[in-house]
């Protein structure tokens, strides 16, 4: 069994067991559920698909752990006039691993 779900802006396939990684910040061990289901698919090739979701249907998952993302690194310059700048960040992730999909 599988579903597509829409969180934050992106859409996910998401199947029990199955680990995503979402932006922001969570804490270890909390529970979290997604209502936006887009399409749920069964194990015998049957599907149900939403007007734009699927009403009742739901999926769970755990916040296995918060960490950053990879080093993004910016860097500017004009030439021939002495102007260079370094910038950079790393994005906060959570990874969660999908536990039951409700239908």
């Amino acid at each position: 069994m599988f579903a597509v779900i829409q969180a934050q802006g992106h859409q996910y396939r998401v199947a029990p067991g199955v680990e995503i990684e979402l932006d922001g910040t969570g804490e270890k061990g909390a529970e979290v559920s997604f209502d936006q289901v887009l399409l749920i698919g069964t194990d015998n090739g049957e599907f149900k698909t939403g007007a734009p979701t699927l009403a009742g249907a739901k999926v769970l998952g755990v916040v296995v752990a918060p960490h950053l993302g990879p080093k993004v690194r910016i860097f500017k310059k004009k030439r021939r006039k002495q102007y260079r700048r370094t910038a950079g960040h790393r994005s906060a992730l959570t990874r969660v691993r999908i536990t039951d999909i409700v239908a």
